[in-house]
């Protein structure tokens, strides 16, 4: 077993080994809660997701950290905004709610969306503003060492000096000489205009909520500092794996590094990013209106459908999203479901040779594994499970129940591994699911009987109807099957 990432700042595929061995430490950007999740921050979490249900599938011992930064400039902006006579009134907005307010509402719509979804929870989700005691000793640290220091303004901001720091650049390839400030950054008060805010100062109009004391004066952090000083206090100053989304390279990567480096930590050993989610070729923007959110798919498709849809790329590619997107992915989860519901009932309380009755735990095909090992290569490992049901099904028809078995057993621990199948799902009735089963087994055999009688209308008339009702009936040589359609 040779696990491989890709290291954006080596710019190659490289041997993962972990720094402890039998162990993995991976911190990944969570979300900025100043407002409802997009279709990037979920596929973000589903990617980081299937990369530790990888790790731990390994036999690693994986300890997730994934922040939430609940302090930031929109953040207030948007609560001030409330407040105000201009206020809109959109579907997720709040009038007169205070900052932290704000910022929790949206935190529990992520961990909804999350949850939703089958992401996993982290070990760990720190707050922002949990953490200002190891922020204010991070911005020592690098004062003390001459690559921090307060503005030249009495402002009460402190700004990272990058220009004391040769290695500034080197996670994106970027020399600082042809870099540009941020263009709504205030450069006063700073010796170089690309100087990052480390604290920031309080100003006229914020909420004193909004504030803590430190030895700068009153203020809050920067949005890079946070997550060195919380990846720091629960991994330490050298861990295994940073992730995020490709939009976080520049400038927020960069100078998480830059900083934390400077602080002499080793910092991540690996850094990972996912793609972005486009609209049929074209970036996603609400100003041109072609955006897509998680609450809308799950509108259009079943959790397990989105799931899939959105997993089902390699982390690190485009995902494009097309109108017929979703009714691809559920054509795929239904020829999944559809195998699995045939094998269950044709395999209920039939052990086979080896003893073991139908679900129960295996390893994951060789070929699956080989994929997923190759820098969480899911498309490949999707085309190996597709393999598996369709070998399966041939299996069923053939009547080799042991085939079917180790079919139904792999496909089951793929599905584990993909988190296909810890996405959220109505509560089943279970008087209601065996009534139905009586009912279309009724149908099924009046229908064998007209086919028995050649009265081929009839036998076309039962399975149009379990058509309308959403059930799919499938002929094989040991009779028909039937499974559910999932959308």
């Amino acid at each position: 077993m040779t696990l491989r990432f890709y290291d954006t700042a080596s710019a190659e595929v490289r041997d993962f080994v972990p720094l402890v061995p039998g162990k993995v430490s991976l911190y990944y950007c969570g979300a900025t809660v100043q407002g409802m999740p997009h279709v990037g921050h979920i596929r973000s979490a589903i990617a980081f997701d299937q990369l530790t249900r990888w790790l731990q599938y390994r036999g690693f011992r994986v300890t997730v950290v994934r922040n939430v930064t609940d302090i930031d400039d929109k953040i207030l902006a948007k609560s001030e905004a409330s407040f105000g006579p201009d206020f809109e009134d959109e579907p997720d907005a709040v009038r007169n709610e205070e900052w932290w307010a704000l910022a929790y509402r949206y935190e529990q719509e992520f961990l909804k969306a999350y949850d939703t979804l089958g992401v996993s929870r982290p070990t760990y989700e720190p707050r922002a503003t949990g953490h200002i005691p190891e922020m204010h000793a991070l911005i020592q640290q690098l004062i003390d060492r001459g690559h921090a220091y307060p503005a030249l303004d009495d402002s009460g901001d402190v700004y990272f000096d990058v220009r004391s720091w040769s290695k500034y650049g080197t996670l994106t390839r970027q020399k600082l000489d042809d870099m540009q400030g941020a263009p709504d950054a205030d450069p006063r008060g700073k010796k170089d205009p690309r100087d990052f805010a480390l604290w920031k100062g309080h100003k006229d109009g914020e909420p004193t909520t909004a504030g803590w004391a430190s030895p700068w004066g009153p203020g809050r952090p920067g949005w890079h500092l946070e997550c060195s000083a919380m990846v720091t206090k629960y991994l330490g100053t050298e861990f295994d794996i940073h992730g995020g989304g490709l939009d976080l390279r520049f400038p927020h990567h960069e100078n998480e590094m830059a900083q934390s480096q400077a602080a002499g930590h080793g910092f991540a050993n690996f850094w990972m990013h996912n793609g972005m989610v486009t609209y049929a070729g074209e970036k996603m923007s609400k100003s041109i209106g072609n955006t897509v959110s998680p609450a809308e798919m799950l509108e259009l498709a079943p959790p397990r459908v989105v799931r899939y849809y959105l997993g089902q790329a390699q982390y690190r590619s485009v995902l494009d999203y097309q109108p017929t997107s979703l009714q691809e992915a559920a054509s795929a989860v239904e020829r999944i479901d559809g195998f699995i519901s045939r094998a269950a009932r044709t395999l209920a309380g039939a052990p086979g040779a080896d003893g073991r009755a139908f679900g129960s735990h295996g390893a994951v095909p060789d070929a699956f594994a080989a994929a997923m090992d190759d820098d969480l290569n899911v498309p490949q490992a999707l085309a190996v499970l597709h393999d598996t049901v369709r070998a399966g099904n041939t299996a069923l028809t053939a009547g080799d129940l042991d085939a079917a078995r180790q079919a139904l057993t792999s496909v089951t621990d793929m599905l584990r591994v993909l988190g296909i199948n810890d996405t959220a799902t109505p509560d089943a009735d279970e008087h209601s699911t065996n009534a139905l089963g009586v009912l279309v087994e009724a149908q099924l055999a009046a229908r064998a009987q007209a086919r028995a009688n050649k009265d081929w209308a009839a036998s076309d008339s039962i399975r149009d109807t379990l058509a309308a009702a959403g059930v799919v009936v499938e002929d094989g040589a040991a009779g028909a099957s039937w499974s559910l359609k999932r959308i």
